[in-house]
């Protein structure tokens, strides 16, 4: 169950800064964050069968196909379920049709604004948090059964297929599953998985969505390790290490010194450096390095120019790689603790220490190791 109270008190606080009457949900995510509950019915669609707003009470507009299912099977009492015939009007009509006016939607409605519903989620809540633990154990659990059984004769199609139904087993989703054997790992960052079989050793990236909040992890398995692996891999962990440490100064307001709020594009000066520091200068222009995450994979991703705030309590997942190594966990970083929600204690784990940067801790962390087989 979502806490409410905490996300009426944010919309409330919109609604009042922007003079509006009402904001709706349709996306997904937005959707999942307001209510705990799955719009969902065509994964490939940009927007779920149902929207929910907020105009002081919580209300939920969908067509007369889920009414029913939604209000049974999805929503927490007592949301009102409103219906309208699937034939007579789209989505957006009939959200624009019963809505109070001035308002907000995240999807296109005739005569709405826009809503940021990013900047809402942010920070995470303490029954978000909770759930957000769960869903990291889950997916680090199912993700490492099958990096254990893992053979370099193995296509990686099969791979994903085995990941997909280790989640799947434990309700989880699987938006993304990449597998890079040997061979492509090293030439490409996004390893979509191919017939490719693993050779010499693989890297397995997941993201896992439950419930509207979303992990990523990534492992290392090598069978006959190739001599420059253990080198990058702990290049890439040592970036991520100062990422976190970079992260909690910014969330802390420390990183900069500067009487503003510190911000992604701060953290991300951070990581340059990083790769500067370990012997790969260039290496960040190669992939994202990651950001924020919560009610999306990544609520923003870090980039030089980024102005979005660094809150906590939030999840974060940073990935950064060096060809062929790449390292990556999502965490929690919070006032009081740092902790890696896609852990297990079952994987092996290596002491990493950030670089030395002004400004933050140098303080070392356990960081996801490659398993040699």
């Amino acid at each position: 169950m979502v806490d409410l109270a905490a996300r009426t008190e944010r919309l409330d606080a919109y609604l009042d800064e922007r003079g509006l009457e009402a904001v709706w949900f349709a996306e997904p995510n937005g959707f999942a964050w307001l209510t705990g509950g799955d719009n969902v019915v065509d994964a490939d669609a940009d927007l779920g069968v149902a929207a929910a707003g907020y105009d002081g009470e919580l209300r939920v507009i969908t067509d007369d196909i889920e009414a029913n299912r939604l209000a049974d099977e999805e929503l927490p009492d007592p949301v009102a379920v409103e219906s309208f015939p699937w034939h007579a009007s789209s989505l957006a009509e009939a959200v624009a049709e019963r809505s109070p006016a001035p308002a907000a939607a995240d999807f296109d409605v005739p005569g709405f604004e826009r809503v940021d519903g990013s900047r809402l989620r942010q920070p995470l809540t303490d029954d978000d948090v909770e759930r957000y633990r769960e869903l990291g154990r889950e997916a680090a659990a199912a993700v490492e059964t099958v990096c254990r059984n893992l053979e370099p004769e193995d296509p990686e199609y099969e791979v994903a297929a085995g990941v997909d139904i280790s989640l799947s087993s434990r309700d989880v989703d699987t938006p993304v599953v990449l597998v890079g054997g040997a061979e492509r790992a090293q030439r490409y960052r996004h390893y979509t998985p191919s017939d490719a079989t693993l050779g010499d050793y693989a890297l397995v990236s997941v993201t896992a969505e439950r419930a509207g909040l979303y992990a990523s992890l990534t492992r290392t398995v090598a069978f006959d390790a190739p001599d420059w692996l253990e080198e990058r891999h702990r290049a890439a962990a040592r970036v991520e290490a100062t990422a976190l440490a970079a992260t909690e100064a910014a969330a802390a307001g420390e990183l900069t010194g500067s009487d503003g709020p510190d911000t992604a594009g701060d953290v991300f000066d951070a990581i340059r450096e990083a790769y500067d520091a370990v012997g790969f200068a260039e290496e960040w222009r190669e992939h994202h390095q990651g950001g924020a995450a919560g009610f999306a994979g990544r609520e923003w991703i870090a980039t030089p120019e980024s102005d979005e705030p660094v809150h906590w309590p939030m999840g974060y997942a940073w990935n950064p790689t060096v060809q062929g190594a790449k390292s990556e966990d999502t965490h929690l970083v919070a006032p009081d603790r740092t902790e890696t929600l896609t852990k297990t204690g079952q994987w092996p784990t290596h002491e990493v220490d950030p670089v030395d940067i002004d400004g933050i801790e140098t303080e070392s962390r356990e960081l996801s190791a490659p398993v040699i087989r």
